[in-house]
């Protein structure tokens, strides 16, 4: 396969990604602020760690990929 092909996918699959974003923000779905998201704020410094988000986020990409690649095997 050559690299426009591959490039050409992934700026489809980053626009799908921004998209799913979009949507999530728009009915309410706080992503990056999920329960589960561990915050830690001192009086200089702050530390964040998105478990949650990054859980929900490989789940949906995972999904995603396996029926990209299911719909496009030869």
């Amino acid at each position: 396969m050559n690299i426009a092909k591959w490039l050409f996918f992934i700026g489809i699959g980053c626009l799908v990604v921004a998209g799913l974003i979009f949507l999530f923000t728009k009915l309410g779905i706080p992503i990056g602020k999920l329960p589960g998201d561990i915050r830690i704020k001192g009086e200089k410094y702050g530390i964040y760690f998105p478990i949650v988000t990054s859980l929900v986020i490989s789940i949906i990409l995972t999904v995603l990929l396996n029926l990209f690649f299911y719909l496009f095997r030869k």
